[in-house]
């Protein structure tokens, strides 16, 4: 069914982040001294390592060579180093030939299948070794040589699918996609500082695009870089919420809009570091607000007496790292760690074809000898959390639900009166809830009847209320009037008439597509540290309240992924005095142990694993079970 309240949870969001935004600003203008901007850098420093749960110990890197390429002026070595136990990432090191110290930059790639080699990407890479750097160019996870669902033929998709599939399971378990990354990257440091030849005094970073990200974020995280260029990724998160613009899994890391921060604070994190901020004219990543954030990072700069360590160049292209953006790399790098070489880009550099970089055999990690899959580590970590759980009391799963929800109180919402449906059989008078402040009309109440229309809620002894799976009104259509209630269908937030009608849509609506309109509404929710499902069960309380404001009891029924939001909602009002699941997940450790589980991030809750799963949720509520 076409929404007809398509803008509603877009215009929720785009008010927090502008709120944010303003807010944000206000403390970035009261900066006035030198004293200031240290408090203010010292502050979103810690902020954002408390955002990023990595692990608590660096396991030994069990780096090895598997084979070597002269390319003239430099050879390259194949490199395989393990960040975590089993877990191996394939790499280049380009190192040119000197017997002197050289400066290091780690080159983390893009969102480019073929990860490291890409031709653009090597051409940096090589572009760099020939200016004489030592540059370790990694592959991230899903990408060139990482590649994670091989061996899974459902399996349809490129890297992004990947990424975003693994983020919503780790999502699960307390774990973050943007910390995996970013972890392979602060290892892949280790790495290059561990080689003799580099001069740990200076070693930069750069990448564009998701390596533009994972630019930024380990920028912010590390403390032994001594330059850093981010390309094609700086902009604002209210630019991206104004145009609707999805996100990978590691680029919206969870809390990050509930601590007050912005993208820029990631790049102030490390202030005064040398750095240079990189866009595009004609990049999706919005130029206007790559331009506004250089501009306030370039304030607190000058704060601290550093104006002349910040630049700002906008290539006059389309996405991706151009010549023009990689010579300003060139640029500040050379200048920082004082190489005498020209800016510009060689005039021929050599690449090599793609097999001739492989660092594992045939060019897949899953044919190493030691491999392990992140969906295997993320199993393991759920079965260990399950065995560590304690059982816990219906009031105590009350508190647990409420916190890990960050849920507001329900209310008897203001309705609006909207027009009716006829389907030719049916009648279907209709009903926005305004369950948001400033009058936000979030999710539509809907009565299903077969001779009268209502221009007010009906008063029922009884009301039978009906959460869907994907839409009200059609799943409606097949139920029976019950006798003795009257009956209603529930469109929470985001779904049915309430589906949001924009953000990255093809011609093909699909709900359940790991990067459309659902996806990228649970990534901002995830963001405000309030997930997307907290919404859906406050539209489903309050809806409660509303029909059970007169002594009437609710019956609710529900179907696929309406199920968990009811039986949330069931656990937590005592209002509710049966519940009717059908077609409901067995748990959220399932959509762990199932390689791509169908069920969207939009039902993912942070952390849950540790303290419960729907079948103890389940259960505190049996005796409402029917």
């Amino acid at each position: 069914m076409t929404p007809l309240f398509g803008t509603a949870v877009q215009d929720y969001y785009l008010d927090l982040v502008r709120k944010n935004f303003k807010d944000r600003k206000a403390r970035l203008d009261a900066l006035l001294t030198r004293e200031d901007a240290e408090r203010y850098v010292a502050d979103v420093r810690a902020k954002i390592a408390r955002l990023f749960p990595l692990p608590a110990e660096k396991t030994p890197l069990d780096a090895y060579e598997t084979g070597t390429l002269d390319c003239g002026s430099f050879v390259m070595r194949k490199i395989v180093y393990y960040s975590r136990p089993e877990y191996p990432v394939t790499a280049n090191l380009y190192l040119p030939k000197t017997t002197e110290k050289v400066p290091g930059v780690l080159f983390v790639c893009g969102h480019s299948g073929n990860g490291k080699a890409s031709d653009v990407y090597m051409t940096c890479q090589r572009g760099l070794a020939m200016k004489g750097y030592a540059v370790l160019a990694i592959d991230p996870v899903s990408q060139g040589e990482r590649l994670q669902f091989l061996d899974i033929p459902e399996f349809k998709g490129g890297c992004c699918t990947e990424h975003n599939i693994m983020g919503k399971q780790l999502i699960l378990i307390g774990e973050t996609m943007g910390a995996w990354r970013a972890w392979d990257a602060i290892r892949g440091l280790d790495y290059l500082l561990s080689r003799p030849e580099v001069d740990p005094a200076r070693v930069g970073l750069t990448g564009n695009s998701g390596g533009g990200t994972m630019t930024t974020f380990v920028n912010a995280l590390e403390d032994r870089l001594t330059m850093a260029a981010p390309s094609c990724y700086i902009t604002t998160w209210l630019h991206n919420v104004e145009n609707e613009l999805p996100a990978d899994s590691e680029q919206i890391p969870p809390g990050t809009l509930a601590s007050g921060l912005e993208m820029g604070d990631f790049l102030i994190a490390r202030a005064p570091r040398p750095l240079v901020v990189l866009g595009q004219s004609n990049d999706f990543f919005d130029p206007r607000g790559t331009k506004e954030t250089y501009e306030e990072v370039r304030r607190v700069y000058s704060l601290l007496g550093a104006e002349d360590s910040i630049r700002l160049t906008i290539g006059t292209g389309n996405h991706g790292y151009s010549q023009e953006n990689r010579e300003a790399m060139y640029s500040l790098f050379n200048d920082v760690a004082h190489v005498n070489a020209p800016a510009a880009e060689p005039a021929e550099v050599p690449l090599s074809p793609e097999q001739e970089i492989w660092a594992a055999p045939r060019g897949q990690v899953r044919n190493l000898p030691v491999n392990k899959y992140v969906r295997e580590f993320i199993a393991e970590k759920a079965s260990a959390l399950r065995s560590a759980r304690k059982t816990h009391t219906p009031e105590e799963l009350k508190k647990i639900m409420r916190r890990l929800l960050n849920l507001d109180e329900a209310f008897v919402p203001h309705h609006r009166v909207l027009r009716i449906r006829y389907d030719g059989k049916n009648i279907y008078s209709r009903f926005g809830l305004e369950t948001e402040p400033d009058n936000r009309l979030m999710c539509v109440l809907k009565v299903k009847s077969e001779k009268e229309a209502f221009y007010h809620l009906p008063d029922t002894e009884k009301a039978v209320l009906y959460i869907p799976h994907l839409d009200a009104q059609d799943e409606l259509a097949d139920m029976p009037l019950p006798e003795d209630a009257v009956l209603f269908g529930l469109d929470v937030r985001g779904i049915g008439e309430c589906a949001p009608s924009g953000c990255d849509q093809p011609l093909d609506r699909d709900f359940f597509h790991e990067y459309q309109f659902d996806y990228h509404y649970a990534s901002l929710g995830l963001m405000f540290s309030k997930p997307y499902l907290s919404g859906k069960v406050k539209d489903i309380l309050c809806a409660v309240e509303l029909l059970a404001r007169n002594g009437a009891q609710v019956e609710i029924q529900a179907k696929g992924q309406g199920t968990v939001p009811a039986l949330i909602a069931a656990l937590l009002s005592d209002k509710i005095t049966s519940l009717k699941l059908m077609d409901a997940p067995e748990s959220w450790e399932s959509m762990i142990t199932e390689p791509v589980p169908c069920y969207p991030l939009s039902l993912m809750i942070p952390n849950v694993l540790a303290e419960t799963d729907l079948p103890e949720l389940r259960q505190a509520v049996a005796g409402k079970i029917r």
